[in-house]
């Protein structure tokens, strides 16, 4: 989100979704904004040049030992990633090898060379007044947008990762300034007029590549939601509305919090928690108990007294009154300001462009959903309340289960399935840092033919040293990404593991190059090639499935905050857990996208595509962390090299599974009241109200589609932070895991040993990976499940009905 500095404009109207199930990292489209052994001998001697790593590398097997030991061993790494320090003199090579942010005040040069480019582009758009000036707004406009990218997407990552003050101030400047640039392009009229004029004309429109269609009516869409259709004042009044969202919103998600924020009770009471746990939180013989957070979670699924359970509850569930109103002027403002766009709306305005078209698609596909999930659900109710009747305790109501006794009798019933398995623990020996990036490079190479190589970084070049560079590389097209790996916790790191796409795929064409080489001649040493300039520095390949144009290569940051290994002489490198496993599986996942989505035009490159198709890939990746076929190429024990039993994974994995039908029935609930607060419902409550509008939605959708009551006098909603963030578009993880199971069985699964067959792998990238957003979601999903003729490929609520009814459970 932008900074207080930034907060009178929102970013509106484009979008560059990334995960969705990290709120900062959604922010609106704009025109332009959218990432062993110790001791081990040394690495190669570093090349005399430095370009990308080619196809041509004459060992894929040093590469793939390397890619073990850059990750496991401390020693190895330290030797490594020293060797470019005496090659380049110790002078800086930029971040991410941007030539310009060798020093803090490279960020400003950055971004006044790149304001440059972006006005000359501008100017050119509104004088096109011939068929063949028109042909080009589409490439212009996106090219505009990448510009603008470039440096914000960057430098809002930089800002919160670097950690010197001086660049992050700088990164922040540089963001601000093309920010504001940005939001003075979403108001220039001309751009919206050339746009639809070019779109308007058949020999235009005709000339025009699917990409650059596709671009167009984004772009178009946009430029209509950003209100520039709108009468002078109408258009005041929604950037006026669209500035209280932005501010109203942050404070909800800042201001999150009970109406009672400790209970007290005796000791006693909290019979059946930890006891080390419970002294922690005990003063002068009293325990108090914050009501949010683990220590309540703890109590929940802990204290034996149903009654002390009960008073946890409603206070874990009880929102403070200020954060309600912030909440109903939120939802409030949403449904005003899309009324004066001609919406019906706040989700049908935010749906146009999404897989699902409308609220009444959506409502569809949660209702299908919902029937599927109901029998499994039930089942795990019964089998609660069996538990319950035989905890025979005076008053505790055996015949029902309250909302209070899910979370006790739920941890009772997993607690007697874990003792009966390994300890989870046991796992995380198998699986080292090291041995899984090695067997992700090695799985991605069987089903796409690419495959992760190490990469010495330059001085300069990363913002922290124990960040590992990888380029991917093909074995037909040679280099086409790198990736930033930042994977271990420090103080003041995010622990959200976090995917960020900081360079899109885009082709360079022939005028850029011009462009490029009078920059290059006039900057001196800053730039060796044109080139080089054309990217600012950063990686370029030529492109053989596009007539070997030039291409900017994606670039991308991997986030995660795993355990550094113990300061010991054994050598014992990270250890996974399985959590942690299946968590960095799913980020590469959304890596996978961004890679091999290579497109012409940025704003539909990787991960650019609607909200509810970008999780697709990351989901469908969680499945392989789990597959036999896919541990065997890595899953080796740290010390011993010794392989991994597969069944115990199977057993892992039917524990975390075992209570599906209850984290189902929860999100199907979060999303069925996302959608009713985005309806129409709000513009009929009253200006400055107390919470209680938002409450009887909440109690509404709970009681009626819930299989246990919601007590009254609860209010939950205030802790629903996704609302800021995701609002109308809660219901896409759910839409997503569905897609990515039939995928999954139907496609990776139809023969023994799918999850790494070549062609189940070819069929995918090329049917969904490689188009990014170039392509209609639902045609990339019946391409993969051979259905061209279907209900999938038409898309709309038929659509999203047949998918409800695939489930998310088995």
């Amino acid at each position: 989100m932008p900074s207080n500095m930034l907060k009178t404009f929102p970013r509106r109207p484009w979008t560059c979704p990334s995960c969705t199930r990290q709120q900062r990292r959604v922010a609106k489209r704009s025109l332009v904004t959218s990432s062993n052994t110790k001791g081990a001998a040394a690495a190669a001697a570093v090349a005399d040049d430095y370009h990308p790593v080619s196809k041509a590398a004459p060992s894929i097997q040093h590469d793939d030992r390397t890619l073990r030991q850059i990750f496991d061993s401390a020693d190895f790494w330290k030797d490594f990633s020293s060797k470019t320090k005496y090659h380049y003199g110790g002078k800086s090579a930029g971040l991410f090898q941007n030539r310009y942010l060798t020093r803090p005040e490279g960020f400003q040069d950055f971004a006044n060379v790149t304001l440059q480019k972006c006005k000359r582009i501008v100017a050119n758009v509104l004088s096109y007044e011939t068929t063949d000036g028109l042909k080009r707004v589409a490439r212009d406009l996106d090219r505009l947008s990448d510009l603008l990218c470039r440096v914000i997407d960057l430098s809002d990552f930089v800002r919160s990762v670097h950690p010197d003050r001086k660049v992050q101030a700088a990164a922040t400047q540089a963001y601000a300034s093309m920010f504001e640039y940005m939001n003075v392009l979403n108001t220039t009229t001309g751009l919206n007029e050339q746009l639809k004029k070019a779109a308007s004309i058949p020999e235009v429109y005709s000339s025009w590549s699917e990409e650059e269609k596709t671009v167009a009516a984004i772009l178009i869409k946009d430029f209509s939601r950003s209100a520039i259709d709108l009468s002078e004042t109408d258009r005041q009044a929604f950037v006026d509305i669209s500035n209280e969202i932005a501010e109203v919103g942050t404070n909800f998600v800042d201001n999150m919090g009970a109406e009672k924020g400790t209970l007290s009770f005796e000791s006693s009471r909290l019979k059946g928690m930890d006891p080390m746990f419970v002294r922690q939180l005990t003063r002068w013989g009293s325990v108090s108990l914050p009501t949010v957070g683990m220590p309540a979670t703890l109590a929940l699924r802990t204290v034996d007294d149903a009654e002390t359970r009960r008073e946890i509850y409603m206070a874990n569930r009880t929102s403070s009154t200020q954060n309600l109103q912030r909440l109903e002027q939120l939802l409030k403002r949403r449904a005003e300001l899309a009324k004066l766009s001609g919406y019906e709306s706040f989700a049908h305005m935010t749906l146009t462009d999404k897989m699902a078209k409308s609220p009444e698609a959506v409502t569809s596909f949660l209702d299908a959903l919902s029937k599927d999930n109901a029998s499994q659900g039930k089942a795990e109710l019964r089998e609660l309340l069996e538990l319950k009747k035989s905890d025979a305790r005076a008053g505790n109501f055996p015949a029902e289960l309250n909302a209070w006794d899910r979370d006790y009798y739920t941890a009772q019933l997993m607690s007697s399935m874990r003792s009966k398995a390994r300890t989870p623990d046991f796992l995380s020996a198998y699986f080292s840092l090291g041995t899984v990036m090695q067997g992700l490079s090695r799985l991605f190479h069987r089903l796409y033919g690419i495959r992760l190589v190490p990469r010495e970084t330059l001085p300069g070049e990363t913002w922290n040293p124990d960040v590992r560079r990888l380029d991917v590389v093909d074995d037909h097209e040679g280099h086409i990404a790198v990736i930033y790996c930042d994977l271990f916790e420090r103080a003041g790191k995010s622990p959200n593991p976090a995917h960020f796409t900081l360079r899109c795929s885009r082709r360079i064409n022939a005028e850029e190059m011009q462009e490029a080489a009078d920059i290059s001649a006039r900057s001196g040493s800053l730039f060796a090639t044109a080139q080089e300039a054309a990217n600012d520095g950063l990686a370029t390949n030529f492109n053989p499935r596009d007539g070997n144009a030039l291409y900017q290569l994606p670039t991308i940051a991997l986030i995660c905050d795993f355990s550094l290994p113990p300061p010991s002489s054994s050598g014992r490198p990270t250890l996974l857990t399985f959590r942690e496993l299946t968590t960095l599986f799913h980020e590469m996942g959304h890596a996978l996208h961004s890679i091999c989505g290579r497109t012409g035009l940025q704003n539909v490159s990787g991960t650019r595509c609607a909200t509810d198709f970008a999780e697709l890939p990351s989901v469908l990746m969680e499945n392989f962390a789990s597959a036999p076929e896919v541990l065997a190429l890595y899953a080796r024990h740290w010390e011993t090299d010794a392989p991994l039993d597969a069944a115990r994974v199977r057993e892992r994995v039917e524990v975390d599974r075992r209570m599906q039908g209850a984290e189902i029935e929860s999100q199907v609930l979060l999303g069925m009241l996302d959608q009713q607060y985005h309806s129409a419902l709000p513009l009929h409550w009253p200006e400055g109200g107390a919470g209680d509008e938002s409450t009887k939605v909440y109690h509404d959708v709970w009681n009626r589609y819930g299989l246990v009551p919601e007590p009254p006098g609860t209010s939950w909603q205030g802790f629903f932070g996704h609302l800021f963030g995701y609002g109308a578009t809660y219901y896409s993880y759910l839409f997503d895991r569905a897609i990515a199971g039939k995928i999954w069985r139907d496609v990776f699964q139809r023969q023994a040993g799918g999850a790494v067959d070549p062609a189940a792998g070819h069929l995918f990238r090329e049917e969904v990976l490689r188009h990014g957003g170039g392509r209609d979601g639902w045609h990339c999903v019946a391409g993969a499940l051979r259905d061209r003729g279907g209900v999938l490929a038409e898309g709309g609520k038929g659509a999203m009905e047949e998918v409800g009814r695939w489930g998310v459970h088995r």
